[in-house]
């Protein structure tokens, strides 16, 4: 028989749960499905075009010339088979799955075969009862061409087909194209950043995996409900839309969340692939997205490491998220919070202006809630970078007052992890009680242990203590919890200052490096490149960094760092300035 190619669009579809079907009712199963193929499904192909090229007991397998027609016919049957289930019991209704892809085929008589064919099933395999699922080349070609929405569900291994496949999801093909319905009354934000955690996807096409998949996004939930500037909608609410596929804007108006976290699970052999994007519901936007990879060893260590991960990362996307909206807020109706937002978004210009600015706002918040630890918190680390930066000398009394608000603040923001992160810097980069910071700091963690911040400020004040081990181990779990993090410059300097208490100086300096490379204008950063500079012998590139410092002397550098560094870790930079050339005085 004579064997031709050509492009086709491919549409395989099978019956959800047809063993379980035929297993309850095998006569009546089958009268139904022949009815359906009867009334609807053959006549739905026949008017787009289609060809039946193969069925099977619960299956059909269909070939399109249009691309456009194939998507259109898979939509239209799955919004007709969800309407004629209406008032059939869940146990006996029959539901398809469908997966297109666009592909080569290779056509014999009446039959097809090849790649086309085989990622068409595959994908058809992906999908859950009633949906749609379609492949890269189905979607760039109808997406600016249809009025449905797809959802990215990420590259796929399928078996036999040597590369990956991206595939997606036809969003909401049961509401497509059909008369509005009025929305439901949506719930009211409430007054802090709030979010909802959907099920996530299981890609692994392995049931058995399911329990995995809601393990990993109940870790999630627990980790982030951990922040208590966070809104976190419990579980079992979120799992309601368990096997759907909603509109995620109406997800936020029916739980009154600002942000949606979802994501899919996709298992090949002993590996997983985790992938999550987080996205405001107010304007559809997203704002992150990234994907984890693990092996299943240990499942609820995995479980543990990836909702650690997507805590860690997704905390300062959404802090960001926030500061924006507050900075587009008429400042006549900020509240406490929204002035405490303001005053981080000047903070981390790092700037003369912005280190003016921050304080300001704080005061302007603890004006209308005293009790506000963090903005009290935040005082003490904007006098930390006034006096890094040079940016004037804070006075003794605004040095008493940021303690005395970051003392106050330990104490009011005893399970506030960021308003104890924060404090313990300030009380021991202002005050030098190191000691007491790290205790402080560690609270902090206990209350939530992916905070970036916190372990940030754990090396940090580790350096200080002489700790070498403490500062690396902590910048490590800083930079692994948030990769790209507004202040992952400090991160970096954090880890070079503990490689430079083990006299590691080419490794400190690479880091050094990296961290001027992040922000160039951070003084203290500055100081450390002109120390490993004396250490490496590089007289000619420390003199253009001494330069850079104008006045410094190693005399100023004493006096201005004398409450909080001195013992070793001062030395060490003391000597690394002399063997620059750094002035005495």
């Amino acid at each position: 028989m004579t064997q031709t190619r050509r492009l086709a669009a491919i549409l395989a579809a099978d019956v959800a749960g047809y063993s379980r079907l035929m297993g309850a009712d095998e006569e009546g199963t089958l009268d139904r499905l022949k009815a359906l193929r009867r009334e609807l499904v053959d006549p739905k192909i026949a008017e787009r075009h289609g060809r039946i090229a193969k069925t099977t007991g619960d299956g059909v397998l269909v070939e399109f010339a249009s691309v456009v027609d194939a998507v259109r016919c898979a939509v239209e049957m799955q919004q007709a088979i969800a309407e004629r289930n209406t008032g059939i019991s869940a146990d006996t209704r029959i539901e398809l799955r469908i997966g297109i892809n666009l592909g080569d085929v290779i056509v014999e008589g009446d039959d097809l075969y090849g790649d086309g064919v085989n990622i068409a099933a595959r994908i058809e395999a992906l999908a859950e009862a009633g949906g749609v699922f379609v492949s890269n080349m189905v979607h760039v070609h109808v997406r600016d061409r249809l009025p449905f929405d797809f959802q990215d569900m990420g590259e796929q291994q399928f078996k036999n087909i040597a590369r990956p496949v991206r595939v997606y999801r036809v969003r909401d093909v049961r509401a497509a194209e059909s008369p509005p319905v009025p929305a439901p009354l949506a719930l009211p934000l409430p007054d802090k950043p709030s979010i909802a955690v959907l099920p996530f996807a299981n890609m692994s096409g392995d049931p058995e995996q399911e329990y995995f998949v809601d393990g990993v996004v109940e870790e999630i939930i627990t980790a982030i409900s951990r922040l208590p500037w966070l809104f976190v909608i419990a579980r079992n609410s979120s799992f309601a839309y368990k096997s759907k596929s909603p509109d995620l804007r109406q997800v936020g108006r029916e739980l009154g969340v600002r942000y949606v976290l979802e994501g899919s699970v996709r298992k090949a052999g002993r590996r997983v692939r985790i992938t999550g994007q987080l996205i405001d519901t107010t304007t559809g936007a997203h704002i992150w997205a990234d994907h984890f990879d693990g092996a299943l060893d240990d499942i609820f260590d995995l479980q543990d490491q990836i909702a650690s991960s997507v805590a860690g990362a997704i905390e300062p996307k959404l802090r960001q998220s926030e500061i924006d909206r507050a900075s587009r807020k008429p400042t006549e109706s900020c509240d406490a919070y929204d002035l405490y937002l303001r005053a981080l978004a000047e903070f981390h210009k790092l700037t003369a202006e912005g280190g003016d600015q921050a304080p300001r706002l704080l005061r302007q918040a603890l004006e209308l809630d005293p009790s506000y630890a963090p903005a009290a918190s935040l005082v003490g680390w904007c006098c930390v970078y006034q006096r890094a930066q040079g940016w004037g000398s804070p006075s003794d009394a605004e040095i008493e007052e940021s303690v005395s608000l970051a003392k106050g603040a330990i104490e009011t923001g005893r399970n506030d992890p960021d308003a104890l992160w924060m404090a313990g810097w300030t009380i021991g980069g202002v005050a030098g009680e190191h000691a007491r910071a790290a205790e402080v700091i560690e609270r902090a963690l206990a209350l939530n242990p992916n905070s970036a911040h916190a372990w940030m400020a754990k090396g940090w004040i580790g350096s200080y203590l002489d700790r070498s081990q403490v500062a690396i181990d902590a910048a490590q779990r800083a930079m692994r919890l948030s990769p790209l993090d507004p202040l992952g410059y400090l991160f970096k300097l954090t880890l070079a200052r503990g490689h430079l208490l083990d006299g590691k100086y080419e490794e400190s300096m690479a880091w050094v490096d990296r961290s001027l490379r992040e922000q160039p204008r951070f003084r203290p950063t500055i100081l450390h490149k002109v120390a490993l500079c004396g250490y490496l012998g590089r007289l000619e590139e420390s003199r253009e960094w001494v330069r850079r410092l104008l006045d410094q002397t190693i005399a100023g550098y004493i006096a201005r760092t004398a409450r909080f560094n001195s013992g070793r870790p001062r030395d060490l930079m003391v000597e690394g300035f002399r063997m620059a050339g750094v002035p005495e005085r």
